[in-house]
């Protein structure tokens, strides 16, 4: 099958540009990680963290069908402007920690640090899945041990 270009407007290529911000330039990854924080605290005022959680879990099972959509239309394994896998990792990881600013801020970081450095089983989900699922499960891999280590930051944190 011959890629078929796939229109900014079309709902898969809205949700896995994540709106357009990985249609920004340089760094594409981070424009999707740094949307994230706004959905995340708010989730988290609304709901706490199960609420984060939620979102997450919501914002992976979107962005799986979304990615498989624009990865099938396009014929692109995993196109950098595609960063709704940014957004669902990113809040994965700050559902491990209260809204506080400075461990938002750690989250943040430490899940873009992860995400580029891909420690194993996300480098191998990375080379080895296909598409939709192959572009979310990299990063929710990667957000996985983002999460463990905010809620032990969190924790040290929180000690008198």
């Amino acid at each position: 099958m011959h890629p078929i270009r796939l229109s900014a407007w079309h709902p898969a290529s809205l949700v896995a540009t994540w709106f357009g911000c990985g249609r920004l330039p340089f760094a594409p990854g981070t424009w999707g990680s740094l949307a994230a924080v706004p959905i995340a605290w708010g989730c988290f005022r609304t709901a706490g963290q199960a609420g984060v959680l939620a979102a997450a879990a919501a914002l992976f099972a979107l962005g799986w069908a979304a990615s498989a959509e624009y990865v099938r239309r396009t014929g692109r394994d995993d196109p950098k402007e595609v960063v709704v896998d940014e957004v669902a990792g990113q809040c994965l990881v700050l559902a491990a920690v209260p809204d506080d600013p400075v461990l938002y801020l750690a989250g943040f970081a430490v899940f873009r640090v992860l995400d580029i450095w891909k420690p194993w089983p996300a480098s191998w989900a990375d080379r080895t899945l296909p598409g939709g699922l192959g572009v979310m499960a990299d990063d929710a891999l990667a957000a996985l041990y983002g999460a463990l280590l905010m809620a032990l930051a969190a924790l040290w944190w929180s000690l008198p």
